[in-house]
C-alpha cells in the first residue's frame, strides 16, 4: 500500500469517525433538549451560588474520573508500550468518541489502542479487557449488595425469600471476585477452542496479570466508581435534598447494575437509563423529572464533553506510522 493511499485512508477513517460522532453528539441533545431545559429550571429556583458551586465540582470530578482511568490504562500497558500519562489522556477521550458510535461502546477499545505501537495494538484490546473486566466486577459487587438491601427494605419478601436473596447476591458477588482474581482461567477457557488457539499470544496478556496488580487495578476501578457515584449524589441533592445519602448511592449503584447488564447503543443509552432510574427511584421519591434531569445533566458533562473534546484527539490517530 503506497503512502498516499494509506493517508487517503486515514483521513477518511477521521472523516467518518467525526461525522459519525457529531451525528450522535448533535441527535442527542435535540433528543434530551427537553429534559436539559427541566434542569435549567430546576436551578433556577436554586441560589446560584450553591448550583454554581456543586456543577463546578461535578465538572471537576468528571476531569478526575477520566484522569484516573487514563492512569489505568497506562499502568495496563506498562509491560506493552511504555505511553505517557497525556498519550493515556489523549487515547481514552478518543475511545469515548469512538464508543459513542458503536453498540456497548465497543469502539473505545478501537480508540484507545489507536496510541499505542501497531504490533501492540492487539495486545492492548485484551489489556483494556481485563481493567473493563474490573470495572465490571466493582459494578456487580456493589449493585448485588445494594439489590439486596433494596428487596428487604421496599419489597415486602418473606423471610425465607429475603434468605433466598441474600444467598444468590454473597454467591455472586464471590463468583465475580473468584474469577477477576483468576483471570487466567479465562485463558485457559479460550485454549480449549480450537479455531481461536492461534490467537494465544494475543489474549494470554490477561494471564500475565499477577494478585497484586490486580489489586492495583482494582484500586483504580473503585476509585472511579465512587467519584462518578459521588457525582450523581451531588445532582440528585441538589435537586432532590429530602433522599437521605445513603438511599441516593445505593439507588444509584442499582442503576448502574441494571444499566451494565442491558445491552444498548450509545445512541439510546440516556433514555433507557433514565428510564431505570425513573423506575428504581420511584421507591423513594415522586420528583421523576427532578430525577430524569439529574441523569440527563450527568450524561451531558460525563460523556457528551469528553465525546466532544476526544474528536479533537481522534485527528492526531495515525493508523498506519505509529512506531511498531
Amino acid at each position: 500500500m503506497t503512502a498516499t493511499t494509506k493517508k487517503f485512508i486515514s483521513y477518511a477513517l477521521k472523516a467518518a469517525i467525526l461525522s459519525a460522532a457529531c451525528y450522535y453528539i448533535i441527535h442527542q441533545y435535540l433528543n434530551n433538549g427537553d429534559n436539559l431545559k427541566q434542569f435549567e429550571l430546576l436551578i433556577s429556583r436554586i441560589p446560584r451560588g450553591h448550583v454554581i458551586t456543586i456543577m463546578s465540582l461535578v465538572v471537576v470530578l468528571m476531569v478526575a474520573n477520566w484522569t484516573l482511568e487514563a492512569l489505568k490504562w497506562k499502568y495496563l500497558t506498562r509491560n506493552l508500550a511504555q505511553i505517557t500519562l497525556w498519550e493515556a489522556i489523549e487515547g481514552v477521550f478518543c475511545g469515548l468518541t469512538w464508543a459513542v458510535i458503536t453498540p456497548n461502546r465497543f469502539g473505545e477499545y478501537g480508540g484507545r489502542v489507536m496510541y499505542l505501537p501497531a504490533r501492540r495494538r492487539i495486545h492492548g484490546v485484551f489489556a483494556m479487557a481485563v481493567g473493563a473486566f474490573g470495572q465490571n466486577v466493582i459494578t456487580n459487587v456493589l449493585g448485588f449488595i445494594a439489590m439486596a438491601w433494596f428487596a428487604y427494605t421496599f419489597l415486602g419478601l418473606s423471610t425465607l425469600m429475603m434468605t433466598a436473596v441474600f444467598t444468590f447476591a454473597c454467591t455472586s458477588i464471590a463468583f465475580f471476585l473468584i474469577l477477576y482474581f483468576n483471570i487466567k482461567w479465562a485463558v485457559w477457557l479460550l485454549d480449549r477452542i480450537p479455531f481461536l488457539k492461534k490467537f494465544h499470544r494475543f489474549f494470554e496478556i490477561m494471564g500475565r496479570y499477577q494478585f497484586a496488580e490486580l489489586c492495583t487495578i482494582m484500586y483504580f476501578c473503585l476509585g472511579r466508581f465512587f467519584i462518578f457515584s459521588f457525582q450523581y449524589y451531588l445532582v440528585i441533592h441538589l435537586l432532590v435534598p429530602q433522599i437521605p445519602i445513603y438511599e441516593v448511592f445505593l439507588m444509584v449503584f442499582i442503576v448502574f447494575f441494571i444499566q451494565s447488564a442491558l445491552p444498548s447503543l450509545d445512541i439510546f443509552d440516556i433514555a433507557v437509563r433514565s428510564a431505570v432510574a425513573t423506575t428504581v427511584f420511584a421507591y423513594v421519591t415522586d420528583q421523576h423529572v427532578a430525577i430524569i434531569a439529574a441523569f440527563a445533566s450527568i450524561w451531558l458533562i460525563n460523556l457528551i464533553f469528553p465525546a466532544i473534546i476526544g474528536s479533537v484527539f481522534t485527528l492526531n490517530i495515525k493508523f498506519f506510522d505509529r512506531n511498531a
